[in-house]
């Protein structure tokens, strides 16, 4: 068996050009599907980031995202058991500086400073940044990634200029918080935001999003039926799912994206096959002369397919080692990028290639080899002596 290995090797090594191509059309497809699967696994396998990710849940307008819900049902979900504490949320858009330049983009939203820490207790900021953030109307707080990133220290005067609405909000920094999610993004006071809205504006006493934290795990979706009961037949009826799956959500606007997924999956996985059963039966009826040598000193139709076969599945594990090393740099890279974004890109921040998935790849990769070289493999081994050596194809 040792002496098959080897010859197997050298073998697969004849023509270097041939399965240098071969490994790297394999480790390039492979890559591929490797970073499609750990999308997958990323958007609707991985569990929640944190333990208070697993506890929140958010409510919005049944209609539209871009629809508002009253303020006044915030009192209403407090009133729900279950509920441990809930606050409101606004995105505002608007334009930090240059807003051509990439990293004047962030997430910025108007929150409650009284509830917010409630509802997120995994943030961490210091007491007296804290009170700070909570007395001061005009304050804000920032992540650490988007401060150091902009340079920010406290006492920043930032100014954010309205977009969609005209207004121009003087913000000062107070607070430099940490958290799990590592995100760039920036809170500053409701009360603030309603001030500067003008008289008659729609969006005075009104939220996009409330988040809320339930007592327990078991709590989530009890609550989450409540909310929604509570408001079915308002003239603003809501949508209650968790945090993940309110991420998950902002997806819904690209189509049916398991659906995607699993359709490229599919047709790099038959694209492998093709390019590795056609590299295959080319090298095999290259061999039909070798073939008839073999067997006159004396192998049989069995190792003659066993050493065929071997010699495809060894560049198919090849090809599927680099494309699994290749997609697992992609994902740590693809990861660290997520890490310094929005909320929902923190989903991304989970993007790994497991032992699982890298077991799966090489799986495939060696099965692909396999198939493709079976059949000219078994042509090749059932040639008789004289038809070999007389092969001149």
């Amino acid at each position: 068996m040792r002496e098959y290995f080897f010859m197997v090797v050298k073998n697969s090594l004849r023509s270097r050009r041939r399965t240098t191509l071969t490994i790297a059309s394999i480790a390039i497809s492979l890559c591929l599907l490797t970073l499609l699967l750990a999308v997958y696994r990323a958007l609707f396998l991985a569990p929640e980031q944190t333990s208070g990710q697993a506890l929140r849940v958010v409510t919005h307008h049944k209609v539209s995202l871009t629809q508002d819900l009253p303020l006044s049902y915030e009192r209403k979900i407090e009133q729900i058991p279950g509920v441990k504490a809930v606050t409101s949320l606004r995105w505002f858009g608007g334009v930090y500086k240059d807003a051509s330049d990439p990293r004047n983009q962030f997430a910025r939203f108007a929150i409650e400073p009284s509830e917010f820490f409630k509802v997120y207790p995994e943030v961490e900021l210091p007491e007296q940044q804290a009170l700070a953030f909570q007395e001061q109307k005009t304050a804000c707080i920032a992540s650490r990634a988007l401060a150091a990133r902009l340079g920010w220290t406290l006492g920043e005067q930032i100014v954010l200029v309205g977009d969609t609405t005209p207004i121009t909000l003087e913000l000062s920094l107070v607070g430099i918080f940490d958290e799990p999610g590592n995100t760039s993004v920036l809170y500053f006071n409701r009360a603030y935001l309603e001030d500067s809205l003008p008289p008659g504006d729609p969006r005075r006493g009104a939220a996009q999003q409330y988040y809320v934290e339930t007592q327990s795990k078991d709590d989530v979706p009890r609550v989450a039926s409540a909310i929604d009961a509570l408001f079915e037949n308002s003239p603003a009826p809501t949508m209650t799912e968790s945090e993940h799956a309110f991420m998950l959500s902002f997806m819904s606007f690209l189509g049916n994206v398991k659906l995607f997924l699993m359709a490229i999956s599919c047709a790099v996985t038959f694209t492998i096959l093709l390019v590795s059963a056609n590299t295959i039966s080319m090298s095999t009826r290259e061999r039909f002369r070798e073939v008839g040598i073999l067997k006159t000193l004396g192998f049989s139709r069995a190792e003659i397919l066993m050493i065929i076969v071997g010699e495809s599945a060894v560049i198919g594990l090849a090809g599927g080692a680099l494309g699994c090393m290749s997609a697992t740099l992609l994902c740590t890279a693809i990861a660290r990028a997520a890490g310094h974004g929005s909320n929902f890109l923190q989903i991304l921040k989970s993007l790994a290639v497991t032992p699982a998935m890298a077991s799966l790849t090489l799986v495939v990769a060696v099965a692909i080899a396999t198939v493709s070289a079976f059949v000219p493999a078994l042509s090749a081994a059932r040639t008789s002596i004289v038809e070999s050596l007389g092969h001149t194809g």
